[in-house]
């Protein structure tokens, strides 16, 4: 009888990646009695909401929110860490503009807007992003994952992602800690002040921890989608060497969304491991081929990924691929690389090329 109940208890249990995935819903939402917030496809986390401000941490270049307000509503101020420097806010409310005041903060990736909310309340429909997000055209962004233990470290990797001119933003590929505990997190944040762009993460297994609430609640969803000047970002989770089964269901729909545009994945264990090395890849490999048919028949451009701590180029299912784990955990010297990042230049018309940069 013992047995049975054990089994019939584990069939009743969530993956853990698919617990994962559930959770990640409630990223961008909150609400206390008329006040409330919903980011559009949970691309901020919610740091805190009060009567009059609101603090996102925001996970890609333009956050759309509804923001709803009871009547007689003071000064609103909106905080967005980890944006675009130079973001601009513009908000409605029943369809009509509303007066905001930008004021200048001492980080180029932090902005503060002050708005004037209608007397009436209700619902305040609000985009940050920089003026050309929406404008089709060429940019750079950086590469990279996997810091980990060496995050005393990670600020030279910073002032070289720095010293790169017109790189927008940074695609991070996992790993940021070593045991994914909430002090660790905040750590790993208040690092970022020395990096002068924004830094949109997915999670590697180091997150994972005893629970993935303090990611979700730091940094926002594992997996997600966004565009920026024409062109398609797709990070997911792969944390736990596979893909929760409601996530290929959002997938199948960002992939046929982004069919006809240049489009970039990113994740942390790649589906399949391109040397053997630490057998750094899904634990299934009928799933990893799957998810590389998936890619292929979606039309997908570049797959980035992280885990292994080195630099691979190769091609999966045909697509150029690139590991990146050069952020300072414990190296894997089989190529002599050391700590490096990417820098990727792209374009709606395609990927115009990519270069390693060695920190080492």
């Amino acid at each position: 009888m013992k047995v049975v109940v054990v089994a019939l208890f584990c069939a009743g249990c969530l993956d853990v990646a698919e617990e994962r995935a559930l959770l990640e819903a409630a990223v961008g939402q909150e609400s206390a009695g008329a006040l409330a917030v919903k980011v559009d496809d949970g691309l901020a986390s919610v740091q805190s909401l009060a009567p009059d401000a609101l603090v996102l941490w925001a996970g890609a270049p333009r956050v759309a929110l509804t923001l709803t307000l009871p009547a007689n509503p003071p000064l609103f101020t909106i905080v967005v860490e980890n944006a675009m420097p130079g973001a601009k806010l513009t908000a409605t409310a029943a369809g009509l503009p509303l007066p905001a005041v930008a004021f200048t903060t001492e980080r180029p990736t932090v902005t503060r807007f002050v708005l004037t909310p209608p007397a009436a309340g209700g619902e305040l429909h609000v985009i940050i992003a920089p003026p050309d997000a929406d404008t089709p055209g060429g940019f750079r962004f950086a590469a990279f994952a996997d810091v980990q233990e060496a995050i005393g470290r990670v600020q030279d990797i910073f002032a070289l992602v720095n010293a790169q001119p017109d790189v927008r933003f940074v695609v991070f590929d996992g790993d940021l800690t070593q045991f994914g505990s909430d002090l660790e997190l905040v750590r790993f944040r208040d690092e970022l002040e020395g990096l002068r762009v924004p830094l949109f993460a997915t999670l590697g297994n180091h997150e994972l921890g005893d629970s993935p609430a303090p990611y979700l609640s730091r940094f926002g969803r594992g997996s997600f989608h966004y565009t920026f000047r024409g062109v398609e970002f797709t990070m997911l989770d792969s944390g736990s060497a596979t893909l929760a089964p409601t996530t290929y269901d959002r997938l199948a729909g960002w992939l046929e969304a982004a069919r006809d545009k240049v489009h970039i994945v990113g994740m942390h264990i790649a589906p399949l491991d391109p040397v053997g090395t630490r057998n750094g890849a899904f634990a299934s490999r009928a799933e990893a081929a799957r998810v590389l048919a998936m890619f292929a028949g979606g039309g997908v451009d570049l797959t980035l990924y992280g885990h292994i701590h080195s630099y691979y180029s190769f091609f999966n299912a045909g697509i150029p691929a690139y590991i990146s784990g050069g952020g300072g955990a414990v190296p894997e010297r089989f190529d002599g690389i050391g700590r490096h990042f990417l820098v990727i230049d792209v374009s709606p018309s395609g990927l115009a090329g990519a270069r390693v940069v060695r920190v080492d």
